[in-house]
């Protein structure tokens, strides 16, 4: 056995997010999912919708308590705008919901768990989409940094760690692109104004914490799935392929938020097909003016890209950015079966090399990493406890590559697992499991999983003992 040393104050900790978690108790309006499950439960899996979700606005103080004994120093949640918020164009604040997340806060200070908080997970308030279409309007990036502004003015005393969205290509794609969250609309070219308007709404959301931030410490940065593009093969259509998906699924946001500036080969294709957002200079300079202080990363799987099956100047075809590459399925993989994603640890390391040598090697910790499970109570043992050895492997194969990459240099500060809790997630609700704690959803009993006490372990000693067999995989 091989003993992997991190450093002591190293972030051990997980994420969730308000939306997964609080339930729909007391809000003040209907977000995107609400709406969703509302007008078609038969989106969510069983039919199960956020109404409850994990009961996080009246189990909190309990939940805390078990995170606390779970071992983990910090956790990343977020504030909900349609909870924050009472009135949306004047951005009044809800005095029930400034209550609750003060004691939120308050409670995780108590507890020891540092508090990170996020504003944006893919929850917008339904009410703006339907008046403005969402994030195609430049209005509605306003008035999210108008609800920013208040979250940093009630809560920024006591909470030095914020991040503007949680993986806004995910907003992107699912809502845009791909049809996976609402409103489920398959437009590219409005796909690239919602990518645009999301960079600006984080570097306005950024100049106005740098003028409001009240705690001496105060950070703010974004949270991003950076899943490396790996070419089918070595052909150069492939590796054409693969070098666009990674403009446009990374390095988008990740050019634009630490450096300032869109990646200008990716502006340049996105003109010539005449699908460039709208800007002006005013708001390009906003992003060039309000980077990210760090960076949170979620990894949980690779993308592999081929070269698409037709031509990208194939004729009368309405523009995706898919026209210029596919996804590639190798054979041979490991699997999370249930989840259908590629486990490949090494993209990891690889992610670290890539911040470590083209962004500067900017401050960042992996903000997401977790396996979901189905069914879990198929090893739940006669000591009441879901003996979840397959998660316990997966984060020390995580760690044994991120540990690599940190003895080589790399910036990393921390390792979050999504996710604390087994939460609902969105229109999977509860088919796959994530948590170190697991919960039955209908009667909201918790209870700690096997991984719960290897992450205490882990968190407790910021050491892992890995196997030479473990190692070689």
């Amino acid at each position: 056995m091989t003993r992997l040393e991190f450093p002591k104050n190293f972030w051990w900790g997980a994420a969730t997010s308000g939306p997964q978690t609080e339930g729909r108790f007391h809000k003040s309006h209907a977000n995107i999912f609400d709406y969703d499950f509302d007008k078609f439960p038969e989106h969510f899996w069983h039919g199960i919708g956020p109404d409850t979700a994990s009961n996080f606005y009246n189990d909190f103080k309990q939940d805390i308590a078990l995170m606390k004994e779970a071992g983990l120093n910090s956790v990343r949640t977020s504030i909900q705008w349609t909870r924050l918020i009472d009135d949306l164009e004047t951005g009044t604040v809800n005095s029930d919901a400034v209550r609750f997340y003060n004691d939120v806060i308050d409670e995780f200070i108590k507890n020891d768990i540092r508090p990170v908080l996020n504003l944006h997970h893919f929850d917008l308030p339904v009410t703006l989409l339907h008046r403005y279409g969402g994030w195609e309007s430049k209005h509605v990036v306003d008035l999210y940094v108008a609800f920013a502004e208040k979250c940093f003015e009630l809560f920024s005393d006591r909470v030095s760690d914020w991040f503007t969205h949680n993986e806004p290509m995910v907003v992107v794609e699912g809502g845009y692109l791909y049809q996976f969250h609402y409103p489920d609309i398959v437009d590219g070219r409005k796909a690239v104004q919602v990518a645009h308007n999301l960079q600006l709404a984080s570097s306005k959301a950024i100049a106005a914490f740098r003028k409001l931030n009240k705690h001496p410490d105060g950070k703010i940065g974004i949270v991003l799935n950076l899943t490396p593009n790996y070419p089918a093969t070595n052909s150069e259509s492939d590796q054409a392929a693969a070098h666009f998906a990674d403009l446009w699924q990374n390095r988008l946001f990740m050019d634009a938020s630490v450096n300032g500036e869109f990646p200008t080969e990716l502006v340049d294709i996105l003109t010539r097909d005449n699908v460039i957002w709208q800007t002006s200079n005013d708001e390009l300079e906003t992003i060039k003016q309000n980077t990210v202080d760090y960076l949170g990363v979620n990894f949980y799987h690779p993308n592999r890209a081929q070269a698409p099956r037709y031509s990208s100047d194939s004729l009368a075809v309405d523009w995706l950015p898919n026209k210029y590459f596919e996804a590639y399925d190798k054979r041979g993989v490991r699997m999370n079966v249930d989840k259908g994603w590629e486990i490949y640890p090494k993209a990891l390391f690889d992610i670290a090399k890539n911040i470590q040598e083209n962004y500067d090697n900017i401050p960042w910790f992996v903000s997401e990493n977790g396996m979901g499970v189905s069914r879990e109570d198929r090893y739940l043992s006669e000591d009441g406890m879901i003996h979840d050895d397959y998660r316990m492997t997966f984060i020390k194969e995580h760690l044994y590559y991120l540990y690599k990459a940190i003895e080589e240099g790399a910036n990393c500060f921390g390792y979050h697992l999504w996710a604390p809790i087994d939460c609902f997630s969105w229109r999977n609700s509860y088919r796959n499991r994530y948590g170190l704690i697991s919960v039955n959803y209908h009667t909201q009993k918790k209870s700690l999983k096997k991984s719960a006490h290897f992450f205490r372990t882990l968190s407790e000693t910021s050491s892992v003992e890995i196997s030479e067999f473990e190692m070689k995989k």
